[in-house]
């Protein structure tokens, strides 16, 4: 993995924990709702970035390292 992508990923993860926490703070401040309602944002995202790297993986023609090896 070259190291740009790989800084940019970090980026958007720490950004992305970051809103999230930011988020679950201004709902747990505005509600009174039970204390479980704080991980929803997190949970979200993680099925968020699981969903797509399981699409891309399953549709990446390019990234099939089985059709090289010889039979």
């Amino acid at each position: 993995m070259p190291l740009d992508r790989f800084v940019l990923i970090l980026v958007i993860v720490f950004a992305a924990a970051g809103l999230s926490v930011w988020i679950a703070t201004a709902i747990a401040a505005a509600t009174t709702a039970p204390g479980l309602w704080f991980l929803a944002v997190p949970v979200v995202l993680a099925v968020a970035v699981l969903w797509r790297v399981i699409a891309q993986r399953l549709n990446n023609p390019e990234d099939d390292h089985y059709d090289t090896i010889e039979k």
